[in-house]
């Protein structure tokens, strides 16, 4: 019997024995097959996580930010006890100590598993086992996963420091709200570094990465605040937080950005706007995507953040006194439903969620409540009623007439109800006193369809100042500033005088303005004037001054297309210019990225500037990758210099015209707006210098100018072009742009007279006929010209370019024929007969053709 005993028992113990051997090479071999080929968990020791990238502007200012996982990397000596307490006391309390798995919380949830069969299924993941995960296995619940994590938490313990382990948890979780990490998880939910937070905050943060969905701070509060709680229960517990600061952090409320308790730190990020996303897009091309969006990069901008707001004004109030001129309403497009309007407290709900720009200096969203008999009640999005209501009275919609279908025009609006209907939401603004801005009425305001770009820069450095793309970033984020080809029209002559200048001209030389007929490919071209008259022999700087096409063409042709279409892609115009005629009077297209740039070279006396909208940028560990400053200053290694002697700073810059050639052209460009295309139009205290420009049909705008300093750009123009008319002009659109926008700047940097380069002298002409003058001679049509010395300047002489005259043309139109004629040579040695000039009063503000 005793040996029976023994016998089953014996029995038992080899089967149970046998049965351990079994499982435990079956779970060996097992934990062997699913090794293989597993990741090399050794790379975690350089960790190098996604990253946020930071535009910063001048100032130090934070200006924008970038990121595919909103990550801001903290070093685990920067992060607080109570923060790595928090998540260690939530997710793994005996991470100092297990061998990167917990056995007893692995069988706890097998045995909840099969209670449950199968309905409750959980995690008993360590803080290493999520490591894993995260770094190098997808998110899956398979047995397969769930081992390959256990093998990858073990090997890491044994070969990482448990302190590099938990900075990978703590900067890789997902904690909500698309927030990666502690350290931005602490600032979306709280506004707050991580030095700056409470154990409670800490606590709600290391209730996130299991569900944060699920215990959102709004939605699910409740559940957010037991969590929160059993977590600085555990903390206690586990000896992190005494009794008086577990009382004290236990019977606090749950205060988040989210519940409105602070306020989010995205109020202190300026709008995104052109000049910021210009930098994600070059930097994106220049470093890649993936570095920029996730590289950690910290971008010091070039722009003034007070010229930028200066020139988004500036453009937006050139583009809407534009669009106002034209007397139509449109609107916005966008109603609100009559269920939306019931109360004050719905309508500003829905007014909230509706997706229209708001980054428009002064204006405001609003919704039309009641129309009555002559004017219209407004709610106004961030503006509460008063005892009257907010109204749009009948005066204010006088300017305009609704737009209907076709070709039927409507009469102007005489009453609100006749623009507006109930559930229109619209933009107002405040119309103030000038004299000390108080309130007089709420105006209505839409959009222009017209838009444009404005760009400002450093005619020294190249660093871009300002750049505004349209009239509304969140409206239209297409970047008219440097994504826009458009015909340059008449502001690029400057090129072609520049390259003939530099060809032996000088701006006293003549050039013959008369008809031109060109037989083409596609047959006759007769380019003409704006004003459809032309002028007789006249000198360089008229042409430039009033904008002559036909002198441009013939200069052109005199001096080559081949040369003007080099010096164009010398200054960076056009990669490669076709050599055709037209071209010569700005027929191909270009940005005004390009252009702005191209005209720094005039005013700096005839050195490249490369244009640039960052200053430097370091990679995350804080070393500079670029650096637009390229300026040596060898004298600077010296210990001391002798006194009053400055260490000399060499700029290295490339000359791409001569400086005579330079001043001689800003000296002609002065002229455009003193008496020329550009004369009542720009006013600034300094000396200025410009060209305007307008295409054929007035389909492009443009007016690009430049102190001794600053060069500024304008470019106005329909996407899809089609005419300005009437008044569509480069002066007259553009022109007020750039004198609003250059009066701050002006009175910001100041401004001087432009430098005179050495090697030359001045000789007075009579700015009409081109001739020499005596030295003491004065009037209104005398100016000084700049020579370069030992050339005698050649008077008297007249370029035609070839042309022939044309005896099937009219030598002049009806309009200003006379019997006063002049007889002058051309180049050819031939004698030509003008009649009188016509007058400077025209308008010739260039064309294309």
């Amino acid at each position: 019997m005793i040996r029976a005993v023994f016998s089953l028992f014996g029995g038992l113990f080899a089967f149970v024995l046998n049965a351990l051997f079994m499982g435990a090479f079956l779970i060996g071999g097992l934990f062997l097959l699913f090794s293989q080929d597993l990741p090399d968990h050794e790379t975690l020791s350089v960790y190098r996580p996604a990253t946020i990238s930071r535009v910063y502007a001048g100032s130090g200012r934070i200006m924008d930010e970038f990121a595919k996982e909103r990550r801001i990397y903290a070093p685990i000596e920067e992060i607080p006890d109570v923060v790595k307490a928090a998540f260690v006391s939530a997710e793994d309390k005996n991470f100092y100590t297990h061998r990167g798995y917990d056995v007893r919380g692995i069988a706890a949830v097998i045995v909840e598993a099969i209670e449950s069969k199968g309905a409750n299924v959980r995690g008993a993941s360590t803080i290493p086992q999520q490591v894993a995960k995260i770094s190098f296995l997808d998110g899956g619940r398979r047995a397969e996963r769930k081992i390959q994590e256990i093998i990858l938490a073990n090997r890491m313990v044994k070969s990482l420091d448990r302190d590099h382990i938990l900075e990978i948890y703590l900067n890789e979780i997902f904690l909500g709200q698309n927030s990666y990490g502690v350290a931005a998880a602490a600032q979306t939910y709280f506004n707050k570094n991580l030095s700056e937070l409470d154990p409670e905050e800490a606590a709600y943060l290391a209730v996130l990465p299991k569900a944060p969905s699920d215990y959102h701070p709004v939605r699910q509060l409740d559940r957010a605040m037991i969590r929160r709680d059993y977590v600085l229960k555990e903390m206690h517990e586990n000896g992190y937080l005494d009794d008086a600061e577990y009382e004290i952090a236990v019977s606090q409320p749950l205060r988040t950005v989210q519940s409105g308790d602070f306020e989010s730190f995205k109020s202190t990020l300026p709008e995104r706007d052109y000049f910021s996303d210009e930098i994600r897009r070059q930097l994106s091309r220049d470093f890649g995507e993936d570095e920029f969006f996730s590289g950690g990069l910290t971008v010091r901008a070039t722009v003034d953040q007070e010229l930028q707001v200066e020139a988004a004004l500036a453009l937006q109030n050139g583009l809407e006194a534009f669009d106002r001129s034209r007397g139509i309403w449109r609107g916005t497009g966008k109603t609100l439903p009559a269920e939306a309007l019931v109360d004050d407290a719905t309508w500003r709900t829905a007014l909230a969620e509706l997706k229209t720009a708001r980054d428009i200096e002064g204006w405001h969203v609003a919704v039309v409540l009641e129309l009555g008999d002559t004017s219209a009640r407004i709610g106004i999005e961030g503006v509460e009623d008063d005892a009257d209501g907010h109204w749009i009275p009948a005066e204010d919609v006088k300017w305009a007439r609704p737009l209907l279908e076709g070709s039927a025009r409507a009469r102007n609006a005489s009453k609100a109800s006749d623009l507006l209907d109930v559930g229109d939401v619209v933009y107002v603004r405040a119309m103030t006193k000038d004299s000390d801005g108080s309130f007089i009425r709420w105006t209505l305001r839409q959009i222009p369809q017209v838009q444009g770009g404005f760009m400002a820069m450093d005619v020294n450095t190249g660093r871009v100042i300002a750049m505004q793309g349209g009239f509304s970033y969140q409206d239209s984020v297409f970047n008219r500033a440097t994504q826009a080809d458009r015909q340059p029209g008449s502001s690029f002559k400057p090129f072609v005088y520049a390259a003939a200048l530099d060809s032996g001209y000088s701006p006293a030389t003549i050039v013959i303005d008369a008809p031109i007929v060109v037989e083409t490919g596609a047959g006759v071209w007769r380019p003409k004037n704006s004003s459809n008259k032309f002028y007789g022999p006249a000198p360089l700087r008229t042409g430039i001054e009033q904008s002559r096409n036909l002198m441009t063409v013939r200069l052109a042709q005199e001096i080559g297309m081949e040369t003007v279409a080099a010096y164009a892609e010398r200054f960076g115009v056009y990669d490669h210019m076709n050599a055709f005629l037209a071209n010569s009077l700005g027929a191909e297209e270009t940005t005004l990225f390009k252009m702005v740039a191209a005209y720094a070279m005039f005013a700096n006396g005839g050195e490249r500037v490369e244009p640039t909208l960052v200053d430097r940028v370091q990679d995350r560990w804080g070393k500079t990758v670029y650096r637009h400053d390229q300026r040596t200053c060898s004298d600077c290694r010296i210990a001391s210099l002798e006194p009053g002697l400055a260490p000399v700073i060499s700029s290295g810059r490339e000359r791409v015209m001569d400086p005579i050639t330079a001043y001689q052209l800003t000296s002609m460009m002065q002229g455009v707006v003193q008496r020329g295309t550009a004369a009542g139009r720009v006013n600034l205290d300094v000396p200025v210098a410009g060209k305007t420009g307008t295409t054929n049909d007035s389909k492009d705008a443009w007016f690009i100018g430049f102190t001794s300093n600053i060069v500024a750009g304008c470019y106005i123009g329909y996407d899809r072009p089609r005419s300005l008319a009437p008044n569509g002009y480069g002066g007259t659109l553009c022109g007020p742009v750039f004198t609003q926008f250059m009066k701050k700047a002006t009175e910001k940097y100041g401004g001087g007279k432009f430098k005179v380069p050495p090697g030359g002298h001045f000789i007075k002409i009579d700015r009409y006929s081109g001739a020499r003058l005596d030295n003491a001679a004065s009037g209104a049509n005398v100016v000084a010209e700049y020579f370069r010395d030992g050339e005698e300047p050649l008077f008297g002489v007249a370029f035609d370019g070839g042309f022939a005259m044309g005896s099937d043309l009219p030598m002049f139109d009806d309009v200003g024929q006379s019997e006063q004629t002049t007889t002058t040579r051309t180049s050819t040695g031939d004698t030509v007969t003008f009649g009188k000039k016509a007058t400077f009063g025209t308008i010739s503000s260039g064309g294309e053709y």
